[in-house]
Formats: structure tokens, C-alpha cells, sequence
């Protein structure tokens, strides 16, 4: 079955297409528009999430999901939340905003924070959500080069390493984007 995941992440794609079944062919927006960039101006993750594959599917009529993540820190309450992505500002780096969020919390000792991720399908014309959560903490300084986004100052509850750290197998089997996926493939598979 085709579905159409509307992100145009290299770094999301190979996540999610690892993790569905083969029977799923996991086309991106590029596959299906071409060069296309639609704007997230939900304030929250779900209405972001579902912007986006509701633009895939009035356009298409595929069946399609889309996903959107924020990590939010209990001291800088909630921030960046839903503007995780642009932190720092419009066309801003990772590196921008990993700044961003270590010049916020510096001399800060409430480091608790957690990414979460939320996932719109739209399925036969009808919308479900799914969600994955994992709590951690921020880190004073950056440890790891794999992952992307805030990976190297992220490190979960009961481990020692950062996102940056870990395989990305590792990352996928307790990620917030891995906890989600895997409730959409368990839906997709029932």
C-alpha cells in the first residue's frame, strides 16, 4: 500500500520507513509534489501535524500521515514546544537552537525536559492520532555527533548516553518518533 508521509526530512523518512512493514511504501512530499514547504501555523503539535497531512490529502486524496515533534523543558516552560524547529529564528541551524536552549538554562539546575511527537493519518478520509513521549534531561554541553536537531543535549531517563550517542537502532527502539511510529504501525497492521 502506498502512503504518503508529508516531510521532506531525510532524517524522518529513513526513521519511519525502517520501522513500517514492507507492504508500505513510504512516498515523501518531494515523491509526490515535487519541491513543496507547508507552512506550520498550528500552535500546537497536533493541529501542526494535522496541517500538514490534511495538505497531502486534499490535494491527493492518498492516505497519509505526518508528524509533528517539540521537545519542551519544564524550566523555560515548555519552550521551545511547538517551535522547536525554529528556536532561534527563522532559517536557523540545529546548531542555533541547540545554543539557544544552553545560553536559556545556563546556571539552571532544573534540567527536566521531554521530546514528544505527534502523528496525523488520514486513512480512507478519516483523521487518528498517535503520540510517543520520553522524558530526559537538557545537558550543559553537547555530547555525540550522530542524530539531528537537539539530539546532543538530550539524554533520556535511565542512560547515560544522548540521542547523539546512540545507534540510530537504539534511538528508534525509545524515541518519542519511534514510540509514535510504532503505534501507527500497530494500527496500520490491524
Amino acid at each position: 500500500m502506498e502512503i504518503v508521509f508529508a516531510s521532506n526530512n531525510a532524517h524522518k523518512l529513513e526513521e519511519v520507513r525502517s520501522k513500517l512493514p514492507m507492504e508500505f511504501i513510504v512516498l515523501s512530499l518531494k515523491d509526490v509534489f515535487g519541491e513543496v514547504d507547508i507552512p506550520e501555523t498550528g500552535t500546537t503539535l497536533d493541529a501542526n501535524a494535522s496541517i500538514k497531512s490534511r495538505y497531502v490529502f486534499e490535494r491527493t486524496g492518498k492516505n497519509c500521515f505526518s508528524d509533528d515533534t517539540g521537545l519542551e523543558i519544564e524550566a523555560l516552560n515548555g519552550e521551545p514546544g511547538v517551535y522547536s524547529a525554529r528556536y532561534a529564528g527563522e532559517n536557523c541551524s540545529f546548531q542555533d537552537n541547540m545554543d539557544k536552549v544552553l545560553k536559556n538554562l545556563e546556571g539552571v539546575e532544573n534540567r527536566k525536559a521531554c521530546f514528544r511527537t505527534v502523528i496525523s493519518l488520514i486513512l480512507n478520509g478519516e483523521e487518528y492520532f498517535f503520540e510517543g513521549r520520553v522524558d530526559g534531561e537538557i545537558l550543559t554541553q553537547e555530547s555525540g555527533t550522530a542524530g539531528f536537531g537537539y539530539d546532543p543535549i538530550f539524554r533520556p531517563i535511565g542512560f547515560k548516553e544522548t540521542f547523539a550517542e546512540m545507534s540510530m537502532e537504539q534511538k528508534n527502539q525509545i524515541s518519542h518518533r519511534g514510540l509514535a511510529v510504532q503505534k501507527l504501525v500497530e494500527f496500520l497492521s490491524s
